[in-house]
């Protein structure tokens, strides 16, 4: 089984710069509008070899996963989409349950002709990639988390006594009027209390966040996702009462200040090979905060054999 020594996460810790600042797509890139399943998703392609799907969260968007993308665009062909709602894609008044948008990700694949493919994900892109995984399992080669839980699986009811989740219930035309023109304090609170140093978001990255959930729709499409977290854990329950576990190779990585271990806990709850990684002094963001370490970690896992 592929494995992580903590002497040598540490060590690339201790050697990372900051690059918080977000970063573009390496010009070879392209974009594209893919319209699928109710939804039009804008996607990011580039590179050759085995596909990768990097599906963002909360307070980001695919913008998040440019520096992982240029690395990985060496040995893969990497896509990128914005979920349903957020970033560059179409607003459609529903489809935010994670199943539905599970077959956002298929009609994308679909779109691009890709058959196999890993996926690496984080925040809200979690809840969606399992949901994509537990669809089409003989899709998905490898599956990467990042330091949120899945609703419904392993200690979900505990994990949503957190009082620090409040906004897992917060939502609504009324939250909305709330929150618009003031897009960047909601996001702020997000960007600092989940972070290890808020100073890793930088001024430029909360700029760039902040107008993008600014657009129209955009906010009650971000309310709408985590309105839809009751019913995703109805259906992964489900899943997991009629099939069992995942059997893909598993990597569960927690932010050190954050998640930690129990993103491994959560996915042995669903897993049959599931690889625990933690990053040091990082919290929620660890593609702002710790990209050296999260990035080398990925692409290990990746290219380990399985």
């Amino acid at each position: 089984m592929f494995k992580f020594a903590p002497v040598a996460l540490a060590t690339l810790f201790l050697s990372t710069s900051a690059l918080a600042q977000v970063k573009p797509f390496p010009a070879d890139f392209k974009t594209q509008e893919i319209t699928t399943n109710g939804a039009t998703i804008h996607v990011r392609v580039g590179g050759t070899g085995p596909a990768v799907v990097l599906l963002h969260g909360h307070g980001d968007t695919g913008d998040m996963w440019a520096p992982l993308a240029a690395d990985l665009a060496k040995d893969h062909t990497v896509i990128v989409p914005d979920l349903r709602g957020m970033g560059l894609s179409s607003h459609p008044a529903g489809g935010y349950d994670k199943k539905t948008q599970a077959e956002d990700v298929e009609g994308v694949l679909a779109a691009l002709k890709i058959q196999k493919t890993a996926v690496v994900s984080h925040d809200i892109g979690n809840m969606v990639a399992f949901a994509f995984a537990t669809k089409h399992p003989e899709q998905v080669t490898k599956f990467v988390l990042m330091d949120a839980p899945i609703p419904g699986i392993g200690p979900w009811d505990d994990i949503l006594k957190s009082p620090l989740l409040w906004h897992f219930r917060f939502g609504g035309p009324d939250m909305e009027r709330l929150v618009a023109g003031r897009e960047r304090i909601y996001l702020d609170r997000f960007w600092n209390e989940f972070a290890a140093d808020p100073s890793k978001i930088d001024e430029a990255t909360r700029v760039h966040y902040a107008a993008l959930y600014a657009r129209p729709g955009a906010m009650r499409s971000d309310f709408a996702q985590f309105g839809a977290f009751d019913q995703d854990a109805l259906d992964n329950r489900a899943w997991q009462a009629a099939s069992g576990k995942l059997t893909m190779p598993i990597l569960a990585i927690g932010g050190a200040k954050s998640f930690g271990p129990m993103m491994a806990t959560v996915m042995r709850a669903a897993g049959t090979n599931v690889t625990e990684a933690v990053v040091p002094n990082s919290g929620h963001w660890l593609m702002e905060e710790q990209p050296v370490v999260t990035i080398t970690t990925i692409h290990a896992f990746l290219d380990a054999k399985s």
